[in-house]
């Protein structure tokens, strides 16, 4: 969910510039951003023998799935943790299919979070579901019916999200008549915000806080966000989360040799600047260096508002489906310190779970909007201890990772060239920041503090110049009822031979843009949708 600022950890030999110009410029489809949608939606259309072209225009593979490293310590950017993605689960079986058994993701044990919040209170989440459920009857006794009603929804939200993300990826008229049948539970649960929904269940409001706490794992302020996202979000969480061996870049090693293997090629420091329309059809891409690849098919998972707002011709911007796109908003940003310890974390305080702190019983205080106020409240976590194949050598290196969301105005002066124009100021913002996060980490974890040798802060700026994301949105668009009920974004574009890949086209997270990869494979080649059942 973080950005670094560094080299990537593993780099592709393909990716040299002198390697160009002596490919094929012509291709059986373009994939624009190799992020986990872009990724996967390029495997499986080379699983189904088509040859992909996969082009980023970062320095490096893999999207906010990539690692990089500083001073013999290594953090991945983006992700945390997934759910789902154990070989016995839905997301561990897809890729498995999509990389041949070369990606593994293995559980982070039965506490996957702990939540905080004032007054001490303290409360793990874990797995199995059954077993969180009586923990919290056990610290709400008087709302036991309650959690049971939270549950049920929360099973009927990850249904109504499914359907409606899998009525976008079908044609017409079956899209239609899906729509048609499910549209009552689909307007219930995900027309609606995730305050609005738990309030039908819960009246305690403390209770209600604690279930709507992670929200950060998706970006969607509780009286803000589609239910639906939240649903479908905790919902594969249920039954633990894991964390892939060897870091988050093992993904990107498992996949882009896959991509090769077809014919197809996986090109770094490669923008594209434009996607060319021939006859109203998209025909291929033009990068920013001039030279143009040819695909009958062009997908791009760079994000849906970035895709209309950037690649677009104004004639196709026009069209009233780019239009509805580009006035959807982008998701929130956040700062992230990036820690190197030396000494054994998990003796104080370190452990393979996340921790939530919030210094507020209101979740919606946890946005940080104002740099000059306290942090209302950060995620923790130690990368070092969830890898198992993790080797700290012997002066006992382990990685920490803490990150604060933040609405984009905490850094707009900044943006547009402003960091640059005035170096001493945004110099002196960051300090900071930077400053006020550390002092929050050392009062939450005091032993911990005593063992770190290295730090480094990441800034919605770095966020925003990797990923090409409007105002640093990581999660790429708002979460809102408003974005899942929107029909524009669906991996069918009216404009033939485009689609949209990744999390605009499913849910945010790395699991999100996995089946929205995939979704959008699918949309183009139905046999993709056969092999995963």
């Amino acid at each position: 969910m973080g950005i670094g600022h560094g080299m990537p950890h593993w780099r592709h030999a393909h990716e040299a510039n002198g390697d160009r110009m002596s490919k094929d410029t012509t291709y059986d489809v373009i994939v624009i951003g190799s992020g986990m949608g872009g990724m996967a939606t390029a495997t499986a259309l080379s699983r189904m023998d088509r040859k992909v072209l996969l082009l980023e225009q970062a320095q490096n593979i893999g999207g906010l799935t990539h690692t990089f490293s500083r001073e013999g310590f290594s953090w991945d950017v983006g992700l945390h943790y997934c759910g789902t993605f154990r070989p016995d689960q839905s997301a561990g079986v897809a890729l498995e299919w999509l990389s041949g058994g070369a990606i593994e993701f293995r559980s982070v044990g039965t506490v996957y979070d702990t939540l905080h919040f004032p007054d001490g209170f303290e409360i793990a989440v874990g797995r199995p579901a059954e077993a969180f459920k009586m923990e919290l009857k056990d610290r709400f006794p008087d709302n036991s019916p309650e959690v049971d009603a939270y549950f049920e929804a929360l099973e009927s939200g990850d249904e109504a999200l499914r359907a409606r993300s899998t009525e976008r990826s079908m044609p017409e008229p079956f899209s239609s008549a899906l729509g048609w049948w499910n549209r009552r539970k689909i307007q219930r649960f995900c027309g609606r915000t995730t305050s609005e929904v738990i309030a039908d269940c819960v009246s305690s409001p403390k209770l209600a806080s604690v279930l709507s706490a992670q929200w950060g794992t998706y970006g969607g302020v509780p009286d803000k966000a589609s239910f639906g996202v939240h649903a479908a979000v905790m919902s594969h969480y249920l039954d633990g989360a894991s964390y892939p061996e060897g870091g988050a870049s093992a993904i990107a090693r498992g996949l882009v040799p896959v991509i090769e293997s077809a014919g197809g090629r996986a090109l770094a420091a490669n923008p594209v600047d434009e996607i060319l329309i021939e006859d109203g059809a998209a025909v291929g891409v033009r990068t920013e260096s001039g030279e143009e690849y040819r695909a009958p098919v062009i997908v791009s998972a760079i994000g849906a508002g970035e895709t209309v707002k950037r690649l677009l011709p104004p004639e196709v911007r026009e069209q009233p489906w780019a239009k509805e796109i580009a006035g959807l908003n982008p998701s929130i940003c956040h700062f992230e310190v990036y820690l190197g310890f030396k000494g054994d974390i998990s003796k104080h305080g370190g452990t393979r779970s996340g921790h939530w702190f919030h210094e507020s019983w209101d979740p919606g205080d946890f946005l940080w909007t104002d740099l000059d106020a306290p942090i209302p409240g950060c995620y923790a976590s130690f990368p070092s201890l969830k890898d198992r194949s993790h080797d700290p050598g012997p002066s006992n290196r382990h990685t920490g990772q803490f990150m604060v969301l933040a609405d984009w105005s905490t850094v707009a002066e900044f943006a547009d060239g402003g960091a640059k124009e005035r170096p001493e100021a945004w110099a002196a913002l960051k300090k900071n920041v930077e400053t006020k996060m550390l002092d929050f980490y050392k009062q939450r974890f005091p032993a911990l503090a005593e063992l770190i040798v290295y730090h480094e802060l990441g800034t919605p700026l770095a966020t925003a110049a990797f990923t090409a994301h409007s105002k640093g949105a990581f999660y790429g668009l708002e979460t809102t009822p408003r974005r899942i009920l929107s029909d524009a974004l669906s991996p069918r574009t009216p404009v033939p031979g485009l689609f949209l890949s990744g999390q605009d086209a499913m849910v945010p997270g790395i699991a999100g843009s996995l089946w929205g990869g995939l979704l959008c494979a699918g949309a183009i080649d139905p046999r993709a949708f056969k092999r995963l059942g």
